[in-house]
């Protein structure tokens, strides 16, 4: 602070004493010199002026062998608009250091410092207190306590230690050590912090925080808190303009008012864009009443549309998981309000027992439940039947899909039509129930609706003359086995959504 430049001159007295440049103001009562101790003793109400500083004291002793200077009872030294207050000081003129004690007092027309002891060093420049001090700014409301306070005046550097708490109007900061740059309004801390205003509340163990602008780089343990968000993070920046942040390093992140939990490397976001990025490992968990929506991707952004609803795009390696479907793909977008996904590029979906798959595939929830499904070019579906040695298939250019309860109920195929499925003869012998593949049946048509019942067709409708063909199971050709591309790729499929938590942990 500006006043410890001025400390110093207080200092001076070996020299004005030494010099016998002193001048005595009126009012001052006796002067005194002791040559066998060789000290010189102003006894009284005291007051002299020496080089623009004025000094004030019931009593001082200067003892010229040791170049000592000692003021005692109601000590004030006063220069420009600096005044300082004390009970007593020493000085020595070998060392360059004095120490002062009992009701400090230092101030000008900003700041003020109390304590109840400072020491200076005339040589380092260094001014101490080591039992709690306070400092003040009557101009902007600034505060610092603390136990314990270093000053560097030359420098502009001030470090305090103890029970730090700074204060500066809407903003406190709580810390075990601090340095404070005052001419850059930068502080830097060590130890747990927390730092604190209106609309945020900041913790961490080390770090710096630019105080004017409130602007910050921390790190280790950060922790975040906004009214509707929580965020933890190893690193981060951050800048109350606009909100700005910045996370880097196991980011967790809870949306508390849109049931979010976010979790990732890296995230990136501010008030005034309405995207937000996170990246990495990149995992987001909607919370919902019936179930839970994971969405997974490398990297994730999310987006508020002028009717500020949520969209979340994923892409390179997305997986999707909830209780009732999974899914894969390399680019996805999810719509919150309508409960839509939209699956791109290389997408499976599986549900239940169903693995459906296309160019595209657009899906409709209802709280996080799979509804509906629409697989767009280069569609197929395909069920597992008994041991996995069969499958039921559906193939077209388009599948609608129906679901209950997460099960396969309708598909509506259209265009280039086509289905392999294995019927079922059942016969009820007594109370005994058997159940027995009466072959492979395949259709061909134009567009074929197929009912299902737990992955076992019911009833077909189809439109226009069907080409089809059945073989008794032990006359199946093998060349009938399979749709045209037929892959089943239960490997890939999400089985475990805290695996893909844990990844991301990790």
């Amino acid at each position: 602070m500006r006043f410890t430049l001025l400390i110093g001159f207080v200092f001076a007295l070996n020299a004005l004493l030494s010099q016998g440049k002193l001048e005595l103001l009126p009012g001052s009562e006796k002067i005194y010199f002791d040559k066998a101790t060789q000290t010189h003793r102003l006894v009284g109400t005291v007051s002299f002026i020496y080089q623009g500083n004025t000094m004030y004291c019931d009593s001082a002793h200067y003892r010229e062998k040791d170049k000592i200077v000692r003021a005692y009872g109601k000590v004030h030294i006063t220069k420009d608009d600096v005044n300082l207050y004390c009970d007593s000081l020493v000085y020595s003129g070998s060392t360059k250091v004095a120490r002062l004690w009992g009701h400090v007092n230092v101030r000008d027309s900003e700041y003020k410092l109390t304590s109840d002891s400072l020491e200076y060093n005339a040589k380092t420049g260094r001014a101490i207190y080591r039992n709690y001090g306070k400092i003040e700014n009557s101009t902007n409301k600034e505060v610092i306590t603390s136990k314990l306070g270093y000053f560097y005046p030359s420098t502009g550097t001030c470090f305090f230690s103890g029970k730090v708490r700074y204060k500066k109007q809407r903003l406190t900061m709580t810390t075990d050590t601090l340095q404070f740059i005052y001419e850059k309004q930068t502080t830097y801390f060590h130890g747990p912090t927390t730092i604190k205003n209106d609309s945020i509340e900041i913790q961490c163990e080390k770090g710096q925080y630019r105080v004017d602008i409130q602007e910050g780089l921390l790190r280790k343990n950060v922790l975040i808190k906004q009214k509707d968000r929580t965020i933890y993070c190893d690193t981060a920046f951050y800048k109350e303009t606009n909100q700005l942040f910045t996370g880097n390093g196991h980011v967790r992140i809870y949306e508390n008012n849109q049931h979010l939990i976010l979790l990732g490397d890296y995230f990136h976001t501010q008030n005034n864009v309405s995207q937000s990025t996170l990246a990495g490992h990149a995992l987001i968990v909607e919370t919902r009443q019936k179930d839970s929506l994971f969405i997974h991707a490398d990297t994730i952004r999310m987006q508020k549309d002028s009717l500020d609803e949520r969209n979340i795009y994923g892409s390179k390696g997305v997986k999707i998981y909830t209780k009732s479907a999974q899914a894969i793909c390399d680019s996805a977008h999810y719509s919150s309000k309508i409960g839509r996904i939209d699956l791109f590029q290389n997408p499976i979906l599986w549900a239940q027992n169903g693995e459906l798959k296309g160019d595209s595939i657009r899906v409709f929830l209802a709280d996080s439940v799979i509804e509906t499904a629409q697989i767009l070019g280069n569609a197929s579906s395909i069920m597992k039947v008994d041991t996995g040695t069969y499958f039921n298939q559906l193939s077209g250019k388009r599948i609608d899909a129906w679901f209950n309860e997460s099960v396969l109920s309708k598909a509506k195929v259209i265009g280039q039509a086509w289905t392999i499925f294995y019927p079922i003869d059942e016969q009820k012998i007594d109370t005994l129930l058997t159940r027995k593949r009466k072959g492979l049946n395949r259709l061909f048509a134009s567009e074929l609706i197929v009912y299902l019942d737990s992955g076992e067709v019911t009833r077909i409708t189809f439109f226009d003359k069907p080409d089809g063909v059945f073989f008794p199971m032990e006359q199946i050709d093998d060349k009938e086995r399979f749709i045209r591309n037929f892959s089943w790729n239960p490997l890939l499929r999400p089985r475990n959504p805290y695996a893909m938590v844990h990844e991301t942990l990790d």
